[in-house]
């Protein structure tokens, strides 16, 4: 019935919203419809975007999305379309203490007519870790319908499910905390379940920062395979980083004929002697007597500075 993810890292929003738009793009059931963003700017504001239908891509399109840019902390809440309003109370934040997520209805009144992302907000506020806040608002309701992701403004994140919730056979959900980047994900009604809070988290690594960005390229077309100490290498001139050859032990690479990667991602760009950089996007090329005279498929090889030492 929903979908909760919490970012914290430098464009925590866009992060968030990528996270969101994978989950759309391969699962069916809950989704596509209202998304409640909420973030915290670095000066201290806090932000409530929504949209009742379109999901990710609704929000994507929103004009204010683009000031929420330099935020290291945003939580989203998503599924069908046409929850009540407002819709900030599925994912409420306090700018002095931090934000709150999860799925389910964590915005119905518990037992003592208080929701349960209210009492994890108002623990956050009373200085409670995110993970006492959790289990404040669900250890003493196993039947309360949510599950909770709560994030701090140092970016500290829990989560977890009522008992009730629990038990469901269609739940998933990720935590991933690592220097620079935490991440939490909590989705059920949407499936197929098994893997896709993990997609969200992959996607949203992806979108912070891609393992195909690059800041040189060139063609392999034209260039010859010549003979060296490295098992493969891409040279450069050290003035333009024009490439220049490859360098390959191998003797197949020098027969008439031959197709294959002269270079394979990671292997060393090499300047004037010394390496400069690591192959980020290889090319697939037809030899004729060692030199390349076309590829199938692309024929830009992409690389991006390392090992300059």
């Amino acid at each position: 019935m929903t979908i909760g993810i919490a970012v914290h890292a430098p464009g925590a929003a866009r992060a968030a919203l990528a996270g969101l738009e994978a989950v759309e793009a391969v699962g069916r059931g809950a989704i596509g419809g209202f998304v409640s963003l909420s973030v915290i700017t670095p000066d201290g504001a806090l932000h409530n975007l929504g949209v009742q239908r379109g999901g990710a891509r609704a929000m994507l399109a929103e004009p204010l999305l683009a000031t929420l840019a330099a935020a290291h902390l945003g939580v989203l809440m998503s599924s069908g379309p046409d929850r009540p309003q407002p819709l900030s109370q599925f994912t409420p934040a306090a700018a002095d203490a931090g934000l709150m997520t999860g799925h389910r209805l964590p915005n119905m009144p518990g037992p003592d007519g208080t929701p349960p992302n209210l009492v994890a907000l108002q623990a956050l506020r009373e200085g409670l870790s995110a993970e006492e806040a959790v289990a404040r608002a669900l250890g003493d309701a196993p039947e309360l319908d949510a599950g909770l992701i709560a994030m701090t403004l140092g970016g500290d994140i829990a989560l977890a499910n009522s008992a009730s919730v629990a038990a469901r056979d269609d739940i998933g959900e990720a935590l991933l905390v690592e220097p620079g980047l935490s991440v939490a994900v909590m989705h059920n009604s949407i499936l197929p379940h098994e893997a896709l809070a993990d997609l969200a988290v992959s996607a949203i690594r992806d979108t912070l920062w891609p393992r195909d960005a690059w800041t040189g390229s060139g063609t392999a077309i034209g260039l010859t395979v010549h003979d060296g100490s490295a098992e493969r290498a891409l040279l450069i001139d050290p003035d333009t980083t024009t490439p220049l050859a490859f360098e390959a032990a191998g003797p197949e690479w020098r027969r008439a004929e031959w197709e294959g990667c002269p270079v394979r991602r990671g292997d060393p760009v090499i300047a004037g002697g010394r390496v400069v950089g690591r192959v980020i996007q290889e090319a697939y090329c037809i030899l004729r007597n060692g030199t390349v005279t076309s590829t199938r498929g692309g024929h830009t090889i992409t690389w991006t500075p390392g090992d300059t030492a």
